[in-house]
Order: structure tokens, then sequence, then C-alpha cells
């Protein structure tokens, strides 16, 4: 939709404001540019997305130009009508005063989200004074206990005497759930027993003449500080082989560097095969998750889709002092696989201890069974359910949520 195609609303259609900070990784604008997407397409509502850096936003919504969200109206796509948050396009060298002047020229909405506490800027703040809307502060997704207590929680801003209200996404019914579209579910079932879309997904990406027929697909998405090398050394040796694909960036460089290092040693990764894949935007990463057997996600948005894609998966949280990071694993873990048994649980949470902490490595030792090793985590469990053919979805796919 270009610039000059706003959506026709009609006066009495209500107005949401969602106000993004985009950090250092995607998760923030992966949720709020979905939310957004979801209120204007199944709701009705007029919506606007504040963003501080398009720039970045970019990878994940290629239509976006920056130049068209420094004024408002701003761009529309998709429906949403997305504004640059500040003028400058570097935020460490933006005029705050200036920037918080251009937020103000907009009318304030009706329903005002604030998403993972990035602060409002101060003229907007100052303008809601007079139209009082709902505020509303989205929280970061958690499965620990504490969330149901706080969820729809109030606090009154010392200064304009506004309330916010607190909405924590989680996994029970005492908190907000989680954020899907109607249809996906639907979505994901028609292209996964659709081996013709599945095969024209792939030769979009360009992969299809280097996959192998037998190999399990996996898909790796990660922070820079996870244990890479030994996932990929542990690929590279196990007895499973493996179509790995890897989106641009600097994961995908590591392990072009790794793999150049080891064919430099003489070692040839046999079960192992690696596909640097462009950056995706939101739909063609779900249909990644659909189509592979095992991801590999990070932070919030990728780990929200890989639970909606019903296959195993393996997450790492966002890094935080004094491992607080774990305890939110842990937290989602018991819950996750709540109706599992005992076994699958704990080789599971061993593969997740690995993956955030210890990294993985191959046993030299056949199995009782007499079946070939696969990957094992370093203190020893195995890790044989990290290949799907012994790690049916039905069994981690907790049928109560």
């Amino acid at each position: 939709m270009s610039q000059a195609q706003a959506p026709a609303a009609q006066a009495t259609t209500p107005r949401w404001d969602i106000f993004c900070s985009i950090v250092d990784n995607f998760g923030d604008i992966g949720v709020c540019w979905r939310l957004a997407r979801q209120l204007a397409h199944e709701h009705g509502l007029q919506v606007r997305l504040w963003l501080d850096k398009p720039e970045v936003a970019r990878q994940l919504i290629p239509s976006l130009n920056p130049a068209l969200t420094r004024q408002i109206p701003g761009q529309y796509i998709a429906q949403v009508e997305i504004c640059h948050w500040q003028l400058a396009a570097d935020a460490e060298i933006a005029d705050a005063e200036i920037a918080d002047a251009e937020v103000a020229d907009a009318e304030v909405a009706n329903v005002v989200i604030e998403a993972f506490a990035c602060e409002l800027p101060a003229a907007y703040l100052q303008h809601m004074q007079g139209r009082r809307p709902v505020w509303i502060n989205l929280e970061y997704l958690s499965a620990e206990s504490w969330v149901d207590e706080f969820h729809a929680g109030r606090s009154v801003h010392p200064s304009t005497g506004l309330s916010k209200h607190f909405f924590f996404p989680g996994f029970s019914h005492h908190t907000g759930g989680l954020l899907r579209e109607s249809r996906l579910l639907a979505e994901r079932m028609a292209f996964q027993q659709d081996a013709q879309l599945q095969a024209e997904f792939w030769q979009q990406l360009g992969v299809a003449p280097s996959l192998s027929e037998n190999a399990v697909k996996v898909s790796l998405f990660c922070y820079p500080h996870a244990p890479l090398h030994s996932i990929l050394q542990a690929m590279a040796e196990g007895e499973q082989e493996v179509d790995l694909f890897i989106p641009a960036g600097h994961i995908a460089e590591q392990t072009q560097a790794w793999v150049a290092q080891q064919a430099a040693a003489g070692f040839t990764a046999h079960k192992l095969k690696t596909h640097i894949i462009p950056f995706l935007s939101q739909p063609l990463y779900d249909r990644l998750l659909w189509a592979c057997e095992l991801n590999f996600v990070r932070g919030e948005d990728s780990w929200i889709r890989a639970i909606w894609a019903g296959r195993p998966l393996i997450w790492q949280p966002y890094f935080q002092q004094e491992d607080t990071h774990l305890e939110k694993l842990q937290a989602f873990l018991q819950r996750y696989h709540e109706k599992s048994s005992a076994s699958l649980t704990a080789e599971i949470m061993a593969a997740h201890q690995a993956w955030n902490a210890d990294g993985f490595k191959l046993m030299a030792s056949t199995p009782s069974n007499g079946k070939p090793c696969a990957p094992y985590c370093r203190n020893g469990r195995p890790m044989r359910r990290l290949m799907p053919a012994s790690w049916p979805s039905k069994k981690i796919w907790p049928l109560s949520w």
C-alpha cells in the first residue's frame, strides 16, 4: 500500500498507537509489527506504529521506506500507518526536543501501547492528559508464576495522574495469552500437508537443488554468545544427515568461518550441510519454521512462532545478569513438558541447558539399544531426541494450551 493509499476509516473507528523502541535485536519490532497488523486486519482498528529505528525494522518489513515515515501521515503498509519516532535516523544524536515536537503534532490515540516499557515521548505524554486514553504497557513474555498475579495491574503516573495498565502475555488463563492470528493454525496445517507448497518454498529460498533427501531440516536463529561451534561439530560428526538453515547475519558469518576452518584442517562435514538464506520477512519465516523438523529460536517473537509451528524447538532466552534468563527458561520448560514423560523431559531440559550454557559434544559409546549415538550434552545426558525421528512433536505439544 503506497503513501497515497491509506485505508478508508470511519470517523468512529478507534485509533491505537503502538510505540516501539528497537534496542539491539528483532524481538521488540517483531512482536509489535505482528500485533499492529492483527489489530488492523482482524479487528478493523486504525493502527499507527511509532518506530525509533525504521531502517532496522526494514529487515522485517521489506517494503518499509524510512524516508516516508518522517512525516504525518506516515507510510501505510498492510493497513498500518508507520511513523518515525524521531527525526534523526541515529538515536544517539537525535534531538529529543525536536523528536517530541514531531510526535506531538499527531492526534493522541484512543488506546496507547507502550511496548516493553520503552517510555513515551514527553510531548505525547503531555498531550495524553487532555484526551486521557487507555494506556497499556505491553510486557515481555514469561512462563514464571508471578506473571499471573501482575497481569492487568495498574499504576498511576506521578506527574500526569494517568493510569497505566500492565499487559503480561503468558501461558496460563490468568495472563494475556500468546499472540496468534485467527487462521494461523489452518494455514500451517495446509502448508505442512502440501508437498508442492513446501517444494515451492525451498525453491523460493534458492536451496532446493542442494537439499538432501534423507536429511533432517533444522533452522538456527540464535544470539552471538550461543555455543555455535559445539552444535555444528556435533551435527557434522553425528549419524544423522542435517540440512541446517541460517539467516544471513553474524551467526551465518561465524558458521561460514567454521566451515572454512574445518576444510582447511582436512575435515569434511559429511553429515552436515549448511545453507545461508536471506533474512526473511515474518510470513516467510513462519514457513521456514513449519518446513523444518527442529527449530533453534531466540528471544520472544521467534520463540512464540516456533511454538505455533508445532515442531520440536530449542529456545535461547535473551541473556540477563545473575542467570535470570535461565530461571525463565526453566519456568517455560516445566510448563512446556507438563504432560511429557520424565525421561523425555530430562533429555530436553538437558538439551536446553547445553545450548544455553555448556555446549554439546559427541559420546564415543553406543547405547544399550545398539543404535548409533547422536549429539550428547556435556553433562552426559543423551540427545537422541534432538533428532525428530525419535522426538515426535505429539509428545511435546501440550494439548492443554
